[in-house]
């Protein structure tokens, strides 16, 4: 992923350092559980341990020569070593069980930077939700006026969504801190099943129950598409902000700082530049799931196609949606909002969001949907044409009134008729 969506934490977990630092710390492991075997002399482990150093600049040296990435690692950590003691290293183990062993590594660590934002995320909405839970505005469907909502009840819905996110994710976390040190085909050929356990144990990873010569690819199509689904959610929510700064409506707007520019050549410009920004990468994090799938049909027991597809996809799928979180985060935390322009948007439906309340109420009396449609439709349609109260057109309508009083109109059409249950809603999922 290019620096300018790149956050620390997230670079550090999949830089080639730590890769290379992990793939070591699975060796040093393999070689700890061989001598508790019997199998390596204690001695010859101890020298390892005080000799192997790892030297990345002459991995990719010796790389040139053999063509190999592992088997220069493995080249690299000998020669460090020095002596005869160096044999040991790599014994019984082939690439993938080292490669796929990191990999897990890498992605539970990923897995809990993106549960750490996630959680950032939930705590911002919560107070963001409770803030604005009694602060009325227009809600939209088609993006025409339909009912009274409230900004906090808005936040409440992407509240929960989140929470199911992070809910996933941890056990998505499960499903991809699985290594193996099987062998070339998976049979266990050279190490037992019980050394494999005892390593993946000590590394904090479980064993795959059955593998070939890798770890089966599916469980990376669930890291990957749990973090789509993760940017699918931030890209409608970035969406609605988009929606809600609109000129015409402006009812929240991304935080403008001191000193920002929003167009080179137009001073007066405010624009959501970071919900869009969230939007284009989202789309971005979305096409990494496809190479996802696709490298789950691999040759036999393994070909290597998968791995070039996987040294970009799961660093930057990983580096982006918890760059995105954060940006969200920030966004949610510091976003402004305009009541008196929810209020004047309100009023624009002159009432009209009042309908379905009278059709229900005619229902209630006797009428078919039907009769109750044609009473109240043509009343809501004039007042939107001729700007007028939809309710007091309700309340002069002979056919309306002589079903429902005036006084009885007046006493179901308020807003605190329609929202009088979301309370219980926010008592529930906060």
């Amino acid at each position: 992923m290019i620096p300018r969506y790149t956050l620390a934490e997230m670079a550090e977990i999949w830089s080639e350092e730590r890769r290379f630092q992990l793939m070591l710390k699975i060796e040093l492991e393999v070689l700890k559980v061989l001598v508790e075997e019997k199998i390596v002399p204690k001695n010859e482990y101890d020298e390892i341990v005080k000799k192997v150093k790892l030297d990345i600049s002459r991995v990719k040296e010796i790389e040139q020569i053999t063509k190999h990435d592992v088997a220069a690692f493995v080249d690299q950590l000998s020669e460090s070593v020095g002596n005869n003691s160096a044999r040991w290293i790599h014994f019984g183990l082939t690439s993938s069980d080292v490669l796929d062993t990191a990999t897990a590594l890498q992605l539970k660590l990923s897995c809990e930077q993106i549960l750490k934002r996630l959680k950032n995320l939930l705590e911002v909405l919560k107070k963001q939700a409770l803030k604005y839970k009694d602060l009325v505005m227009i809600g939209r469907t088609h993006g025409v006026h339909a009912e009274p909502i409230t900004f906090g009840y808005k936040l409440l819905t992407w509240y929960y969504e989140i929470r199911q996110h992070y809910e996933m994710l941890e056990y998505i976390k499960t499903i991809v801190s699985v290594g193996k040190i099987s062998g070339v085909v998976g049979t266990y050929s050279q190490l037992s099943v019980e050394i494999e356990k005892k390593v993946l144990k000590n590394l904090g990873l479980s064993a795959e129950p059955v593998s070939t010569q890798v770890v089966p690819r599916y469980r990376y199509v669930y890291y990957l598409t749990t973090l789509a689904n993760i940017a699918a959610s931030l890209e409608r929510f970035a969406t609605e902000i988009r929606h809600l700064q609109r000129t015409e409506v402006l009812e929240v707007e991304e935080m403008f700082t001191k000193g920002q520019k929003g167009s080179s050549a137009m001073p007066h410009k405010r624009n959501p530049v970071l919900s869009e920004n969230i939007c284009g990468l989202a789309r971005v994090i979305r096409s990494y799931t496809i190479a996802g799938y696709e490298n789950v049909a691999l040759w036999h027991e393994r070909d290597i196609s998968h791995s070039s597809a996987e040294r970009i996809i799961l660093p930057d799928i990983s580096i982006a949606t918890d760059f995105i979180l954060y940006r969200f985060t920030e966004i949610i935390k510091n976003i402004v909002v305009y009541p008196e322009n929810m209020h004047e948007n309100l009023k624009k439906s002159y009432n009209t969001f009042y309908s379905q309340t009278l059709l229900s109420e005619l229902v209630k009396r006797g009428l078919s949907r039907q009769q109750a449609y044609q009473i109240v439709q043509p009343i809501a349609h004039k007042a939107l044409l001729n700007k007028k109260d939809f309710v007091s057109l309700c309340c002069s309508s002979k056919d309306l009134t002589k079903i429902i009083p005036q006084k009885e109109i007046k006493k179901i059409c308020t807003i605190k008729f329609l929202l009088r249950n979301i309370r219980k809603k926010f008592d529930e999922i906060l």
